[in-house]
Formats: C-alpha cells, sequence, structure tokens
C-alpha cells in the first residue's frame, strides 16, 4: 500500500499508528513515538518522495542547523530503533492487526501492507472434533528479529558469567573482607536510591561480517548495508565486570543495559552510570551533559576528525584540548563526571576514555580506595554529598592494557 490515496486507508494508517504509540512496545518512549508519527505523515502526505536524515535530525529532534550526520547518528540510531520495535511488535501482539508497518533498511520512509481478516476455520460436524491447527504466523521471523533474541542472549550469558565466575570465591564460612570506608562514601552518592542504578555500556554502529572484518559505520559510504550494534569495547567488558566487583562488595544490586536499548523512561527514573563517550553511547548527548570538558572533534592539522577532549574553561596551566597517542595506543585520555540527571533526584556519573583503554581506566580509577582518596581530597569533599564534578585523567597504556591512570585536572561546579 505504497500510495495511501483514499481518505478510508489514510485514516485506516492513522489509526494504526495511534495503536502502536499506545502499545506496550513503545508506550512511554515519546521520542520513537513521535518519530513514528512523523514519518507517516510524511509518507502519507507525500508519497514516494524521499525523507533526508538533516530534516529529520532538525524536525523531530531539535537539532541545530549546523546539523553534521557524520558526528551525529541520533536519526540512525532511532530509526533502528523504531524499525526492531515494529518487529518485535508484530511478532506479538499485532500479529493480527489488520495493517503492517514497515520501515525498510537504509530508508526514513513507511511501508504499509492491508492484511486480509483471518477467517476461522468452520467446525467439521463429527463425533469428534479434530485436533486443532495453529494458524500460521502472519510474517515469518526476520534475521534481523531473531539477532536481537541472539544478542540479548549473549549478554545475558555474558552478564551471568561476569557475576558467577569472574568473582573472587570466598571459601564457604568465611565472612568476605568489608570494603574500604571510601568505596561507601563515594559510591553511596548514586547506590543510595530506591532502585538500583542503571550501568549503561556504549555499544557503537558496525557494517561487515565479523568472520571477514567489522568497521565503523560510515554514512557517506554504508547508506543501506546491515548495522551491527551488538558489540562493545574490551574496555567496557572489563569495566563491568570491576563494577560489578565492587557493588558486589558494597551488597548493593545493579542493573545493566547498552546504550542503544536505553528507554526515555529508564533516563528519567533511574541514576545512570554510562560506560564509553558520547560518541558511541549516544543517550549522553539526551541529558544535562558536562560543561568544561567535551568530547568532540579535531577541527584542524593533521589528525583533523579525531575524537578529542575539549577543555572549554582551562584553568591555568591546562590545555586547550587532549588527544589520545596515535597508534600503536600509548597516552589516553579519559573523564570522570558527576553531573544532574533528568529528574533534579537522579545523578548522571560518566567513565568514558577517548578510546577503550581510557573507559578501562576509567572505571579501575572509581574502584580502587587510592584513586578515591585522591580524587576526593581534590573535591573537597567527604563523600557524603559530592558536588558536580569533571575530572580528566591521564592515562598510560602499555601492550593494549591501561597501567596508569593519574588526575590531570579536576573542575568542581558548586552552583
Amino acid at each position: 500500500m505504497g500510495d495511501t490515496g483514499t481518505a478510508t486507508e489514510r485514516d485506516t494508517v492513522l489509526a494504526q499508528i495511534e495503536r502502536l504509540n499506545r502499545s506496550a512496545i513503545l508506550h512511554g518512549s515519546e521520542s520513537l513515538c513521535k518519530l513514528l508519527r512523523y514519518l507517516a505523515e510524511h509518507s502519507l502526505d507525500t508519497p514516494g518522495a524521499p525523507l533526508k536524515e538533516y530534516q529529520i535530525a532538525t524536525e523531530v529532534f531539535g537539532r541545530p542547523a549546523d546539523f553534521d550526520p557524520r558526528l551525529d547518528s541520533t536519526v540512525r540510531v532511532q530509526t533502528g530503533r523504531l524499525r526492531s520495535k515494529l518487529s518485535e511488535y508484530y511478532a506479538g501482539d499485532g500479529a493480527h492487526d489488520p495493517i503492517a508497518i514497515e520501515i525498510p533498511k537504509g530508508a526514513y520512509t513507511l511501508i504499509y501492507h492491508l492484511r486480509p481478516p483471518i477467517e476461522e476455520p468452520p467446525h467439521a460436524v463429527t463425533a469428534e472434533a479434530p485436533p486443532p491447527v495453529r494458524p500460521a504466523r502472519p510474517y515469518p521471523i526476520s534475521w534481523f528479529f531473531l539477532s536481537i533474541i541472539i544478542g540479548a542472549v549473549v549478554v545475558v550469558v555474558i552478564a551471568f558469567a561476569a557475576t558467577r565466575f569472574l568473582a573472587p570465591i570466598v571459601p564457604a564460612g568465611v565472612a568476605p573482607d568489608p570494603p574500604a570506608p571510601v568505596l561507601e562514601s563515594f559510591w553511596n552518592v548514586i547506590l543510595s536510591g530506591p532502585d538500583p542504578p542503571l550501568v549503561v555500556y556504549s555499544n557503537a554502529e558496525f557494517v561487515g561480517r565479523p568472520e571477514t572484518g567489522l568497521r565503523y559505520f560510515n554514512p557517506a559510504t554504508d547508506s543501506g548495508k546491515p548495522i551491527l550494534d551488538h558489540y562493545t569495547g574490551v574496555g567496557e567488558v572489563i569495566a563491568v565486570h570491576e563494577l560489578d566487583r565492587v557493588f558486589t562488595s558494597l551488597r548493593r544490586p545493579v542493573r545493566i543495559k547498552r546504550g542503544r536499548l536505553l528507554t526515555g523512561d529508564d533516563a528519567k527514573a533511574s541514576d545512570l552510570i554510562f560506560i564509553g563517550s558520547p560518541s558511541e553511547n549516544l543517550w549522553l548527548r539526551e541529558l544535562p551533559g558536562t560543561r568544561d570538558f567535551v568530547f568532540s572533534r579535531q577541527t584542524e592539522g593533521p589528525r583533523t576528525g579525531d575524537l578529542m577532549i575539549a577543555n572549554q574553561h582551562p584553568d591555568q596551566g591546562e590545555q586547550t584540548g587532549y588527544l589520545a597517542s596515535e597508534s600503536p595506543i600509548i597516552e589516553d585520555y579519559a573523564l570522570v563526571t558527576l553531573t544532574p540527571g533528568l529528574a533534579s533526584n537522579h545523578r548522571v556519573l560518566m567513565l568514558a576514555g577517548i578510546t577503550t583503554f581510557g573507559t578501562q581506566a576509567a572505571v579501575e580509577f572509581v574502584c580502587r580506595p587510592a584513586r578515591l582518596e585522591e580524587l576526593l581530597a581534590r573535591l573537597g569533599a567527604s563523600g557524603h554529598e559530592l558536588p558536580p564534578f569533571e575530572a580528566l585523567l591521564r592515562v598510560k597504556v602499555s601492550g593494549g592494557v591501561p597501567v596508569q591512570g593519574e588526575l590531570a585536572a579536576v573542575h568542581v561546579h558548586r552552583n
């Protein structure tokens, strides 16, 4: 139903859009509901007219006029999320809906399919009723939806392994050593809420195949190619284990979710711990962020386009920008920041490096009592009520492993 010419067809499509937005799959995800409604109205008003990524970014997500899709993949991320939500809906609650809606890969448009009503088979007049026949699934499960299921299983297995097999073994009858007081002081700020915090690790967009080689998705050259978004860095994996180890010692639960599955409801209702920078943990761009140290791209010189940490308000002796060393990486930079969340009673802790090595070092820094003692001293706080702050780490890397992370700068926000 590419051309919804009649008023009846238009009403049918719009009714289906509202049914989707009220469904359990999309209810509460304001950004996805807004995107779905926008794509539907555009497809109905101007059938066949393509939509540009820039148009969606500025009109739906409020991006500024200088929006650059090479640096900001919000539209692709949100469209991918919406595509997977539609697949999930029609594989479950919407299996018998009269109209099916999908978003083709590599496009920003909707396609509608009218479905014939499913007729009930006539009852046979026999002494014994025949065995029930299960109706065929209207649509087979796509490989994309199947990959989501497999990815979820992999995440669960990794989380279980990290919790059960990587944790230190304590002999029966021997009480574990109590955690250092400085760990309780620091982490109590984000672990004292009624609900466990959400640890959100980054997962960027890749194209290619694992057996032949993966690379970062480039919208200029990879448009329309299948995107793989269920991989993360080695540093992020080790970081999750480090946090699990500390939270276990503090006897506090924790929830783990990959960045592309975070929802608006999650962001509003939880304290958040982000592992990875805004370049890959895209939800960080939607939250109140840092104001002094900002991840950006180098704009001049031989390393134009490389990710860096820009110092917007350098104190005396500080640089205006920090870059990781070129390959092989022997030096990296990372941020440890505590900023307000979307709700006044929630906080956002970001632990992020320019590379995965810096991310690992940032997490290890806040899991080591000696390092936390140093940080709290620089903050001038006991940990009972930490002020918002931004700390820059200089990280030494040897053989692909961060071996040292030291405070290079600390900015405290008292207002």
